[in-house]
């Protein structure tokens, strides 16, 4: 079975893709991890990569899709794969299904789990640290036992610049810009497979199993 899956920041995508790999025994692959195994590994494509990263500058889509070729073709995905953040736009998107095509093999399933912006928010600019040991806290979901002080070891705790609405607001917005153009590209094909992303995380991961059968 290969999936892909798309979601939002702050959807859960990488907690549901840890439970998928262990339900179905098959590798999260993403661009991320393949660009780290490229470059460590010292590959051709990996040494091309490293020349953009170094620079600050994008690797080019023909490059990453040489990567997620030769990452399908390793023997880890002969029972199929799960991408994780790739593709990001449907040229890719395009590139990847030729790529397939020639490798004799398919997308099956594109799980896109769906969480409200008012949602995400919440979740994404809840995160508190603390400025002495580190230690994280959610508002919502691990509050401290006193407002604003590490349970850990009483320091202060703090919001991320990162972690704030109007930063959190322009990453959901690049996600939607980028994303919009791929749901219409899967659900033409007749691959996109929506998930309400809201509730346990035992109830989504129950939600997508209903889906992949």
């Amino acid at each position: 079975m290969n999936l892909i899956l798309l979601g939002p920041p702050g959807a859960g995508k990488g907690t549901q893709a840890k439970m998928l790999i262990d339900a179905y025994g098959i590798p999260q692959i993403s661009t991320g991890d393949m660009l780290r195994e490229a470059v460590k590994n010292q590959t051709e494509l990996g040494m091309e990569a490293k020349k953009y990263m170094d620079s600050g500058q994008l690797v080019p889509d023909e490059v990453v899709i040489g990567l997620a070729k030769d990452r399908i073709a390793q023997p880890d995905c002969d029972k199929g794969f799960m991408l994780d953040g790739f593709p990001r736009t449907v040229p890719q998107a395009e590139a990847l299904d030729k790529v397939l095509d020639g490798m004799d093999k398919k997308i099956d399933h594109v799980i896109s789990i769906e969480v409200p912006n008012s949602e995400l928010l919440g979740r994404l600019t809840g995160r508190r640290t603390c400025k002495a040991c580190g230690q994280g806290f959610h508002v919502m979901f691990d509050p401290p036992k006193q407002e604003g002080v590490c349970d850990k070891c009483g320091g202060e705790l703090y919001q991320r610049d990162d972690d704030n609405e109007t930063t959190v607001g322009n990453r959901l917005k690049v996600y939607e810009d980028q994303t919009a153009p791929l749901i219409d590209y899967y659900t033409n094909k007749g691959l996109l497979r929506p998930i309400d992303g809201v509730g346990s995380i035992e109830d989504i991961q129950t939600r997508i199993k209903a889906v992949l059968g």
